[in-house]
């Protein structure tokens, strides 16, 4: 029969015998290469190598304090003067462009899309015509009372360098006011 001791000794040599067995097989995993020439030359051909140049640490500028004295001075995000907001004042002048005129072709192009490209005058000498160009390339007689543009535009005056007109347009309160625009002619270069 057996004692606890020889039971324990047995167990215990055992456990032993299983270690051993298997740091054996994980030591026969590891594959010893005898012939390492091959390596030693890679070495010996890194090593005969210049080295290479480690380019030096930037220079930092040294943190400058600055103290704000502008604290004593007026907030730039606060208003100079108290705006006052009117309430509802409704159109400013009577004035308003006539809608139940009829439109003519050249008020179907912005002010933008015309340029001016010329001008004539009559064989008496008496009017002068500006000639506008139309973004689809049609050339156009305009003269002083004519109207042009999106915005109720009317030809004040034609010159040999440029007309001068006034549109009518809305100005945000439910009213309207007159902005004077100019097309110029082209410098030739």
């Amino acid at each position: 029969m057996m004692t606890p001791n020889k039971h324990a000794a047995v167990a215990g040599s055992t456990v032993r015998a299983g270690v051993l067995l298997l740091l054996a097989t994980l030591v026969s995993g590891c594959i010893w290469v005898e012939d390492t020439a091959d390596l030693r030359s890679y070495v010996q051909q890194t090593q005969a190598k210049p080295p290479g140049k480690i380019k030096p640490l930037p220079e930092f500028k040294s943190y400058e304090a600055f103290i704000y004295q502008g604290a004593s001075l007026r907030d730039p995000f606060q208003p100079l003067i108290e705006l006052v907001v009117e309430e509802d004042q409704g159109p400013v002048s009577d004035l308003k462009p006539d809608t139940d005129r009829p439109k003519v072709y050249l008020e179907s192009f912005p002010i933008d899309g015309l340029s001016m490209v010329g001008t004539i005058t009559s064989l008496d000498g008496g009017n002068l015509w500006a000639l506008l160009k139309d973004p689809k390339g049609e050339i156009h007689r305009v003269s002083n009372g004519d109207f042009i543009g999106l915005d109720y535009g009317q030809v004040r005056e034609v010159s040999e360098l440029g007309l001068e007109l006034v549109e009518i347009i809305e100005n945000g309160r439910g009213g309207w006011m007159k902005r004077p625009r100019v097309i110029a002619l082209p410098e030739e270069e």
